[in-house]
C-alpha cells in the first residue's frame, strides 16, 4: 500500500487558448505565449509530482489537458473538470482536479450553493458559486476514500455596478463590500457542503483551492469551521506539519506590490491531523513552489503552487489501537 500521498493546488493564472478573449483589460494571448505557457504548465505539474492536483483558473479544460499530454506522468491521469457554457461570448474560469490516484465515482460540479444559502437580495447569481466547486472521491489505499474538494473563492477584485469609478472613495469601499460578501457567502455554502459530506459519507476529506484570502482570514475561517463539531472540522495542512523551520519561513503563493502572502489553502479533516485519537494519517510537511513569482517568469503562474505530503497510518494498528 502507498504509504505517502501528496496533495497539491495549482493556480495556472488564466490557462485559455491562444487568441481567446478573457476580460477587456487582458490582450489575448498569442500562439508562441500559449505554447510556452502549456510548456511551463506541464513541467510544473511534473515537479509537483503530486498524486492530486486542484486547479484553478481554468478557461478552457482542452488546454489543461494539452498540459497533461506534454507531462512525464499525469498523461493517463484522471481529470475531472467542467467547462462552463461554451456558446457563451466570453471564456469564464473554472477548476479542475487531476488525480493519478483511482476514483470511486464520476466526479461531479457543485453550481448552486446547498439549501438556505443565499445572496443578499439584488444580487448577481445569487444561488450559486461564481466558479464551481468540483467534488471527487478518490481512493487513497484499499481501506481508505478520501472526499477531494477543488474551490476557487472570489477575489478581493471590488465588484463595481454599472457606472461606478474606483475614483469615488464611497463606491470604491461598496464595490469590494459587495466582492466580500460573496466570498463569505461563498464560504458558508462551502461550510455547508463539506459538513454534509461528514455526516452523508464519514470519510476523510481534502480542500484544494485559491480562498483569495489568508489562513487567519473569517471567510477561511467558515471553511474551517471553527465551533463545529470536531467531525465536521478541517485543519490547515500547514499548521498541522510535524517538519516546520520557523527560522526559514518560505511559505507564500502570492507576491503582489512587494507583499508575500498566502492565500492557497490546502485543508484536511481530522483523519489526517496526527494529535487526534481517530487519525489515519498525518501532515509531514507542506512546501510552496514560488521562485518563478520572483523571477517574473512571463509564461508561469501568478501564484505559487502549495504541495502536502500526508503519511498514512497502518491503517491495521490503528484499528487494533481504537479498539484496545
Amino acid at each position: 500500500m502507498q504509504q505517502e500521498i501528496r496533495f497539491a493546488t495549482f493556480n495556472v493564472f488564466n490557462l485559455a487558448p491562444a487568441g481567446a478573449k478573457l476580460y477587456d483589460n487582458l490582450v489575448p494571448c498569442t500562439e508562441e505565449e500559449f505554447e510556452a505557457k502549456i510548456d511551463w504548465t506541464a513541467r510544473q505539474i511534473d515537479l509537483l509530482d503530486a498524486d492530486v492536483i486542484g486547479f484553478q483558473e481554468i478557461f478552457s479544460q482542452a488546454a489543461l489537458k494539452l498540459a497533461l499530454s506534454r507531462t512525464r506522468n499525469y498523461r493517463d491521469a484522471y481529470h475531472v473538470g467542467f467547462d462552463p457554457d461554451t456558446a457563451a461570448e466570453r471564456l469564464t474560469p473554472s477548476v479542475a482536479l487531476v488525480s493519478r490516484l483511482p476514483l470511486a465515482a464520476p466526479g461531479v460540479s457543485h453550481a448552486l450553493f446547498p439549501n438556505g444559502i443565499e445572496m443578499p437580495a439584488g444580487s448577481r447569481d445569487a444561488d450559486r458559486f461564481a466558479r464551481p466547486v468540483v467534488h471527487a472521491q478518490v481512493i487513497v489505499s484499499p481501506d481508505v476514500t478520501v472526499d477531494v474538494v477543488v474551490i476557487h473563492l472570489k477575489s478581493k477584485r471590488p465588484d463595481y455596478r454599472t457606472g461606478d469609478s474606483c475614483e469615488d472613495a464611497q463606491l470604491y469601499a461598496l464595490a469590494c463590500l459587495r466582492s466580500l460578501i460573496r466570498r463569505g457567502t461563498e464560504a458558508v455554502a462551502l461550510r455547508v457542503l463539506l459538513s454534509n459530506l461528514a455526516r452523508e459519507h464519514q470519510r476523510p476529506r481534502v480542500v484544494l483551492g485559491d480562498f483569495n484570502d489568508v489562513a487567519d482570514a473569517v471567510t477561511t475561517g467558515i471553511v474551517l469551521g471553527a465551533g463545529a463539531p470536531l467531525g465536521e472540522r478541517m485543519f490547515d495542512a500547514y499548521q498541522l506539519q510535524r517538519r516546520q523551520d520557523h527560522l526559514r519561513h518560505v511559505g507564500f503563493s502570492s507576491l503582489h506590490d512587494g507583499h508575500y502572502t498566502t492565500i492557497d489553502h490546502i485543508l484536511v479533516s481530522e483523519e489526517f491531523n496526527g494529535a487526534l485519537p481517530n487519525a489515519i494519517g498525518e501532515v509531514v510537511d507542506v512546501v510552496y513552489l514560488n521562485d518563478h513569482l520572483v523571477l517574473e517568469l512571463p509564461q508561469a503562474s501568478d501564484h505559487g503552487q502549495v504541495l502536502a505530503r500526508i503519511r498514512l497510518f497502518d491503517v491495521a494498528s490503528t484499528l487494533m489501537d481504537a479498539g484496545a
